[in-house]
C-alpha cells in the first residue's frame, strides 16, 4: 500500500510540475510557441489558463491528500524506524559485549634459551 501510494505521489508530482510550467505567466514561460504548436493551439488563449488553473488544482489537492496518507500510514505501521534496522543491531552487539566478561590475558612466559658463555 506505502508503495503504491508513493509511487502515486510522484506521478502527480511529475505532472504537476509539467501543468505548472505550461501555465502562462509574466515572461510566457514555456507556455509560449512551442505549447501551443505542441497542442495545435488547443491550450492558447481564455480556456487554456482555466483548464491548466483546474488541472493544477486537483492535482494539489491530491498530492496534498497523498502525503497526508503516507505520512498516517507511515506513523502507524512504523515503517520508517524498521525493529531490526542496522542501528539496533549495532547497539544490541555494543551491549552483549559490554555484558560479556572481559578474557583473561595470559602471557605464558618461555624462558630464554641459555647461551653458554665462553670461558
Amino acid at each position: 500500500m506505502f508503495t503504491i501510494l508513493l509511487v502515486l505521489l510522484i506521478i502527480v508530482a511529475i505532472l504537476m510540475t509539467g501543468i505548472i510550467l505550461l501555465q502562462k505567466s509574466e515572461g510566457s514561460g514555456m507556455s509560449g510557441s512551442s505549447a501551443a504548436s505542441m497542442f495545435g493551439g488547443a491550450l492558447t488563449g481564455a480556456a487554456a489558463g482555466n483548464f491548466l488553473t483546474r488541472a493544477t488544482a486537483w492535482l494539489a489537492t491530491i498530492f496534498f491528500v497523498l502525503c497526508a496518507l503516507l505520512a498516517f500510514i507511515s506513523a502507524k505501521t512504523d515503517i520508517a524506524r524498521p525493529e531490526n534496522s542496522l542501528r539496533d543491531e549495532i547497539i544490541q552487539q555494543e551491549n552483549a559485549a559490554a555484558a560479556m566478561p572481559a578474557a583473561e590475558t595470559t602471557t605464558d612466559t618461555v624462558p630464554a634459551p641459555s647461551v653458554p658463555e665462553n670461558q
